[in-house]
């Protein structure tokens, strides 16, 4: 009985979660974004966009920032923010992402079926630039290089994939690694800075 209780709790949960869903594509929606009606939200991103920019998400991607959407659970809400006139950030088919951060000043472009652990971040600039003896300005577009992650690419829980990097399709992303540089299709990153490793045959 308590098992068949907590069994029909679980899915009343998750269909409450599905309609909350619902609200947050809305919202992106009024902010720009360009989002499929098959996207999930499991709780409410932070989401930004540019005037004049692009941010797509299309069909199945799932965005996870809510404590208890994911395994690992989500510390922080996922960012999604496109930051300058032009910018775009490009979310292919059945991406998923959970508590991972994205910001693009040029172009982030991330392909289908490619996963992102909690706490991933992807930035494709600096977001700073000196000014000045020792002061910094906010500049999110004149130092950026475009970020582009392949299909079914993993990308491990709180890794960082720097500006002007390029992941071939099927490589894997070891968590906590620092990719500077670009990771060929079947390989694997792994340390800071990254090494790159040859696939086993």
């Amino acid at each position: 009985m308590i098992h068949t209780t907590a069994r029909w709790l679980g899915l009343l949960s998750q269909f409450s979660r599905l309609q909350v869903s619902r609200l947050w594509l809305a919202e992106a929606r009024l902010k720009g974004a360009q989002v499929a009606s098959s996207v999930q939200f499991w709780g409410r991103p932070i989401i930004s966009v540019a005037p004049d920019s692009h941010l797509i998400l299309d069909p199945g991607v799932t965005v996870s920032s809510a404590t208890r959407s994911a395994v690992l659970g989500c510390f922080q809400p996922s960012v999604l923010r496109t930051m300058a006139p032009a910018a775009e950030l490009v979310l292919a088919r059945n991406v998923g992402l959970t508590a991972a951060v994205l910001c693009a000043g040029l172009s982030i472009r991330i392909g289908e079926n490619t996963l992102l652990g909690a706490g991933v971040m992807i930035f494709d600039n600096d977001f700073h630039a000196p000014e000045g003896g020792s002061g910094w300005r906010d500049e999110h577009r004149s130092n950026a290089r475009p970020v582009v992650i392949g299909r079914g690419v993993f990308i491990g829980t709180r890794a960082l994939v720097l500006k002007g990097v390029t992941i071939g399709d099927r490589a894997i992303v070891g968590a906590g690694a620092v990719v500077t540089k670009d990771v060929p299709s079947g390989h694997l990153a792994v340390g800071n800075p990254a090494r790159i490793l040859a696939p086993k045959s």
